[in-house]
């Protein structure tokens, strides 16, 4: 499949009945993307959830909640500021962490909505994007890559920032102000230019 631009992939994947892992087996949704294709800033999570499943829009239970309030604080839209995304496009049963295989077996999508949209700033949300992002950052805490820009050889164009997934948050609230930090100092600044 040729894909012109961001919109039209994002169409032809929603409108798919991929069935390329067991994952396909018990979605109710493809779960593709919510907010602005031509945003600066692209957000990268795990999977989607309960939520997202029934929805078919990323990140709108509690930890889009969340995130949507951290983001506010620091003056950007979600919605208008950025692209919203997954590694995954289909709920794990149990909302369970991405087995290896499910991951890859997405990538090639993610990819694809990377190459394809307008970001020059990749957010990635916690350790299960990180990892399919850079996997060389398996041993590397993730407060140690918290909030520390860096390039990828990968997306050359792309300035990489890890935060913490906002699932992590709610269980430790006394992050939040530091996610709050880190997104006011290192991406306000692209949705004001």
């Amino acid at each position: 499949m040729a894909f012109l631009n961001y919109s039209e992939f994002a169409r032809q994947i929603r409108e798919s009945d991929c069935r390329k892992c067991g994952l396909h087996k018990t979605r109710t949704s493809i779960v593709v993307d919510r907010g602005n294709p031509d945003a600066k800033i692209l957000l990268i999570g795990e999977a989607p959830g309960k939520d997202e499943d029934e929805t078919g829009k990323p990140f709108v239970g509690r930890s889009g909640k969340l995130l949507d309030q951290i983001f506010s604080e620091a003056g950007i839209n979600t919605d208008k500021d950025c692209l919203i995304i997954n590694v995954l496009k289909c709920r794990p049963p149990a909302n369970r962490t991405p087995t290896p295989e499910e991951a890859e077996t997405c990538y090639p999508f993610l990819l694809k909505q990377i190459s394809l949209s307008a970001c020059r700033t990749i957010v990635l949300l916690g350790r299960t994007a990180l990892l399919r992002i850079e996997p060389k950052y398996a041993k590397v805490k993730m407060t140690d890559l918290f909030a520390v820009p860096f390039t990828s050889g990968q997306f050359p164009d792309k300035e990489i920032l890890v935060l913490f997934h906002p699932a992590y948050i709610l269980r430790n609230r006394g992050k939040k102000p530091l996610m709050v930090e880190a997104v006011s100092k290192h991406l306000k600044k692209l949705v004001q230019s």
